[in-house]
């Protein structure tokens, strides 16, 4: 069964949450209802953000790979991909250490993943 990557946007402050989920409504419902401790000063949240992994330890490791940035622009970076990329492939970064190094594709040298970020609007 797959699991999420997901980013939520505070509809307060602007500010982005990360995680990772196997049921993505059941999640987002968690943090508007302020069962989240973290995210509950800043509801409502909404889902600016996700991509579908196969299981869980690659959607963790993709989890940490974004909160390790610890940048702003970089997270504004793939909000901006899901949004422009609405039914397209949105290519993500390679995620340090997976098995099989994710199908790794050459385009224009630059490596694309064959994971999806998934439509949003």
């Amino acid at each position: 069964m797959p699991f999420f990557v997901y980013i939520l946007q505070s509809e307060v402050d602007g500010s982005y949450y990360v995680g990772s989920t196997q049921d993505l409504t059941e999640r987002l419902e968690r943090h508007n209802q302020g069962r989240s401790k973290y995210t509950k000063s800043k509801r409502p949240w909404k889902l600016v953000y996700r991509e579908e992994l196969p299981d869980r330890s690659n959607a963790v490791r993709r989890e940490r790979q974004i909160k390790n940035h610890k940048n702003k622009t970089y997270i504004e970076s793939l909000v901006k991909t899901s949004r422009l990329q609405s039914g397209k492939v949105a290519s993500s970064p390679p995620l340090a250490g997976s098995k099989d190094e994710l199908r790794r594709h050459s385009h224009n040298k630059i490596n694309v993943l064959s994971y999806k970020a998934q439509p949003l609007f």
